[in-house]
């Protein structure tokens, strides 16, 4: 790290060291009781170093729910276009979802983020766009390319994929958000993703 970079909050590794402290903090104490001194002697720098690189805990916030959100994105939603199994592509999608969706740290980040949305709604944009928004449009982009190759049936392809993305789902996600149940077992999970596929191939695969 040179000494440029350290002044200007250029330095990717600096960077990453502060988002780290930032995300053990948040999901202590949560985004109103964070305090910028608190994440800076978590990250091991100074609270000159971290208002270099992050203007205000909105910012910094900002920027953790969105790498977060689409880091996951881009793990999840490499799907092999020319792979002629539709279904066991989906199948591995669907169950790596469904597992990341439901994961205590990624439920804790959702509640934080709708309790700030009201009043930063740009926060609240800034997450969406960079999971759901990003994710559909990748599964989209994939479903198109089923549908030229005569495996799918889709007449919305951006829509086709929020219907399975929430099949998924299956409501597992807000129960969680209300710690209303437990996690759910790998066997649920497995189930819930095997139903969300029976009823999307039932509207959208080809019809013999």
């Amino acid at each position: 790290m040179s000494a440029a970079n350290a002044a200007d909050g250029s330095d990717p590794g600096k960077r990453s060291q502060i988002l780290e402290g930032a995300r053990r903090v948040f999901r202590a104490s949560g985004f109103d009781g964070a305090s910028m001194g608190e994440i800076a002697r978590a990250a091991g720098v100074s609270k000159g170093t971290l208002y270099v690189y992050f203007q205000s805990k909105e910012a910094l916030f900002t920027a953790l729910a969105i790498e977060e959100k689409r880091g996951l994105a881009e793990a999840l939603f490499r799907l092999d276009s020319a792979d002629p199994d539709v279904w066991a592509v989906m199948r591995r999608l669907g169950l790596t979802f469904l597992a990341l969706m439901v994961r205590p740290e990624h439920v804790s980040t959702v509640r934080m983020v709708i309790g700030v949305a009201e009043k930063f709604p740009e926060l609240g944009q800034a997450f969406y766009d960079a999971g759901p928004t990003h994710g559909c449009s990748r599964l989209a982009a994939y479903l198109d390319a089923q549908v030229a190759a005569g495996r799918l049936d889709i007449r919305d392809t951006p829509l086709a994929a929020r219907h399975f993305l929430d099949l998924c789902q299956a409501g597992a996600l807000r129960r969680l958000l209300f710690a209303a149940g437990p996690e759910p077992t790998e066997e649920e999970r497995a189930y819930l993703v095997d139903e969300a596929l029976r009823v999307f191939f039932a509207a959208y695969g080809v019809k013999g």
